[in-house]
C-alpha cells in the first residue's frame, strides 16, 4: 500500500505540472473576418470583384464580394491555459500566442468573479491560512484592495505542486528511511495530511480558473471571445492529478490506520 501511495502521489505530481506548464486547459474556435486577398493570399480570403489586382491599385473602385453570412468570416483553432492563450495565425504559418492574464477582464477581477467564487475563496483563504501561516503585517482587506482571482488560481496551483512534493517526500522517506514503527507512523500522518490539503487546495484551484474563464469568454475582448469551445487535455490532467492525489492520501490513511491497529 505504501509502495501504492507513492505511485499515485508521483502520477498526481507529474500530471499537476504537465497542466501547470501547458496551454490545452480550453480549446475551440474564434470566428473572425477573412482578410482581402492579395498576392501573398490566395485561399480563405475576400476576393472583391474576382480580382485582387484591381483591389491594390485602383483605390475608386467599389468593392464587392458574393460571400455572405459565416462565408464571409474563417473559425480558426484555439487553445488557453493557465499562463498563454494560443490561436492560429491566419495570415502566416504556425500560431500566435499572448497572456491570458491580459485577457481576463480587469474591471471583472473584482467584481463578477468575486461574487461568483466568494465560497470558493473563503476555502481558499482558510486552507491559504492552514498552510502558510502568516507572519508579520497581517492581512486587511480594507487596505488590500479586491482580490485577484486568476493570481489566487495560480498561487493556489502553485502551493499545489509544492505540497504534493511534499507529501511525496514524506512518503518516500517512510517507505525506504524509517528506522521504527513510530516514526513511519508519524511519517505517514504528516503525508496524508500534507497530500489531503494539496488536493483540497488543487480543487479550488482548478474550479477558479474554470469560472475565469468562463468570465473571460463572455466579457473578454471582442477579437478573442470564442465561438465555441470546451475542456482540453490539459484540463483533464488537471483533475486526473487531484483524482490522483485523493487515491494516494485515501491509500496512506489507510495504511496508518491499518498499522496503528497492528502495533496495538
Amino acid at each position: 500500500r505504501a509502495l501504492l501511495a507513492v505511485s499515485l502521489n508521483l502520477m498526481a505530481l507529474l500530471f499537476s505540472t504537465t497542466a501547470f506548464i501547458t496551454t490545452h486547459w480550453c480549446e475551440g474556435t474564434q470566428r473572425v473576418p477573412k482578410p482581402s486577398c492579395g498576392k501573398e493570399k490566395k485561399t480563405n480570403c475576400l476576393n472583391y470583384s474576382g480580382n485582387e489586382t484591381a483591389n491594390e491599385t485602383n483605390q475608386n473602385v467599389v468593392h464587392y464580394s458574393w460571400e455572405t453570412g459565416d462565408d464571409r468570416f474563417l473559425f480558426r483553432y484555439f487553445h488557453t491555459g493557465i499562463w498563454y492563450s494560443c490561436e492560429e495565425n491566419i495570415n502566416a504559418a504556425g500560431e500566435k500566442c499572448r497572456s491570458f492574464i491580459d485577457l481576463a477582464p480587469a474591471s471583472e477581477k473584482g467584481k463578477t468573479i468575486q461574487s461568483r467564487l466568494l465560497p470558493l475563496l473563503q476555502i481558499a483563504l482558510v486552507l491559504f491560512l492552514v498552510v502558510v501561516p502568516c507572519q508579520g503585517k497581517r492581512y486587511s482587506p480594507s487596505t488590500q484592495g479586491p482580490p485577484r482571482v486568476l493570481w489566487l488560481s495560480v498561487v493556489s496551483e502553485v502551493l499545489y505542486i509544492m505540497l504534493l512534493v511534499v507529501g511525496f517526500s514524506l512518503m518516500c522517506l517512510e517507505l525506504f528511511h524509517s528506522s521504527s514503527v513510530i516514526d513511519g507512523l508519524k511519517l505517514n500522518a504528516f503525508a496524508a495530511v500534507f497530500t489531503v490539503l494539496s488536493g483540497l487546495l488543487g480543487m479550488v484551484a482548478h474550479m477558479m480558473y474554470t469560472q475565469v474563464f468562463q468570465v473571460t469568454v463572455s466579457l473578454g475582448p471582442e477579437d478573442w471571445r470564442p465561438h465555441s469551445w470546451d475542456y482540453g487535455w490539459s484540463f483533464c490532467l488537471a483533475w486526473g492529478s487531484f483524482t490522483c492525489c485523493m487515491a494516494a492520501s485515501v491509500t496512506t490513511l489507510n495504511s496508518y490506520t491499518k498499522t496503528v491497529i497492528e502495533f496495538r
